[in-house]
């Protein structure tokens, strides 16, 4: 079997190696002319971890980030909400791992050039078109010498939120949904905090900062600490998703957020570039596979960047893409059982993570104790701190009652 995939992201790239793994001729075709691991932090969660082990590129991958140790909630005053241990050291069989977005993509680039080799790989080819025959799909491209076609078995479109194959399956669909909020990123060298394996979430719905470290300490003894900024603003430009700002646009608005734990505003002053990037994402469809292509990450369920979650679930499609085309003959079919399989699930994070899914807790503490509390039980019942954490797990499907099941890929 051919496979076409368009998009050479995290989503695309693990669909290389998963469909190459399990026997399948892939032919990988990506618009910029030169692939380069863009971004800043990125969590995968211990189910995508387990398909990354899968395909034999976990290692790697750990050995570049952090196994992160726990997820700790606080409110504006710096005081505990609620926190839990992740990954490994919440007795999951897999890690969940903090690293560069640069690094995971480079990572899998690299691993999908071993394998399958660079002529698998066409720079520079924007997906713009296909069309389908009973027998076959043809993409085409657009490049610098003009419009080329590729006749293949199945094409994954796996070409992000601004999917060009998603927009011909739904012309109607507009623009992205933006959220109204930004969020400001950046990375910033500075002294571990808390257990130097922590995730923190500090404030509310309408003003939030989230810190995590992406590396190992160096011979300096700091760490790359990812961190975000976020709070309700008009959309500057729709279409620049990364546009470079100065901090002082909303620095601000953090400078008293300063805790024995950690330093908030020398956080946002060490970092030596800040982008924004738009909170947005895109109504669920009611369907991605049509005859002999599909749509995958991104381009299938953009979702907002709460619960940690987006990355994984693109690798999760990865999986369950292949456990189809391998269990039915039919591509058709396959696909179809492939968008019976995942659709739904993404769609409902989609929408758990518009009502801020896990984050939740936050909010609830803001309007039940603007001015801070004595202790989180005046105000939160335990009960309800875990309902609120095992309810986003279990929709996001990384209840560890279901890791326990083996990857079905194998490293080749």
């Amino acid at each position: 079997m051919k496979i076409i995939i368009a998009g050479a992201g995290i989503g695309g790239l693990a669909a290389a190696l998963a469909c190459h793994q399990a026997g399948f001729s892939v032919q990988l075709i990506e618009a910029v002319p030169e692939i380069q691991g863009l971004g800043v932090g990125i969590n995968l969660l211990p189910h995508s971890a387990r398909v990354l082990q899968g395909l034999g590129v976990l290692d790697d991958l750990l050995a570049k980030g952090i196994a992160t140790r726990e997820l700790v909630y606080f409110n504006k005053h710096g005081q505990r909400i609620w926190g839990e241990p992740r990954g490994l050291h919440a007795g999951y069989p897999h890690p969940q791992i903090s690293l560069s977005r640069g690094i995971l993509q480079e990572t899998l680039l690299a691993h999908v050039v071993a394998r399958l080799g660079s002529v698998a790989i066409l720079r520079g080819h924007k997906l713009t078109d296909f069309s389908q025959s009973g027998s076959s799909i043809t993409a085409t491209t657009v490049t610098s010498s003009g419009e080329i076609s590729f006749e293949a078995d199945a094409l994954i479109a796996a070409d992000g939120i601004h999917s060009a194959a998603r927009a011909k399956l739904y012309p109607e669909q507009g623009d992205a949904n933006y959220s109204g909020h930004v969020l400001w990123r950046a990375t910033t060298r500075a002294k571990p905090f808390l257990t130097g394996e922590t995730m923190v979430m500090i404030g509310h719905q309408d003003q939030k900062f989230v810190a995590y470290p992406i590396s190992a300490p160096g011979d300096d003894g700091l760490q790359l600490i990812n961190w975000i900024a976020e709070q309700p603003r008009p959309l500057a430009a729709r279409e620049d998703w990364n546009r470079l700002v100065d901090r002082a646009e909303f620095a601000p608005a953090f400078a008293s957020w300063r805790y024995d734990w950690l330093d908030v505003p020398a956080l946002i002053a060490g970092a030596d570039r800040v982008y924004e990037y738009p909170m947005v994402d895109r109504d669920p469809l009611p369907r991605w596979s049509h005859g002999r292509m599909t749509l995958l990450g991104d381009a299938a369920h953009p979702m907002f960047p709460i619960g940690s979650n987006g990355a994984s679930q693109a690798i999760l499609d990865c999986e369950a893409l292949v456990e189809s085309l391998t269990g039915e003959r039919n591509v058709e079919t396959a696909l179809a059982a492939y968008d019976a399989k995942r659709r739904p699930a993404t769609g409902a994070i989609v929408l758990s993570n518009r009502a801020n899914g896990p984050e939740q807790c936050m909010q609830i503490a803001e309007e039940r104790a603007p001015d801070g509390f004595a202790s989180i039980d005046d105000v939160m019942s335990r009960a309800e701190l875990e309902q609120i954490s095992a309810r986003y797990k279990a929709i996001a499907g990384f209840d560890p009652r279901e890791m326990a099941r083996p990857s079905h890929s194998k490293a080749a």
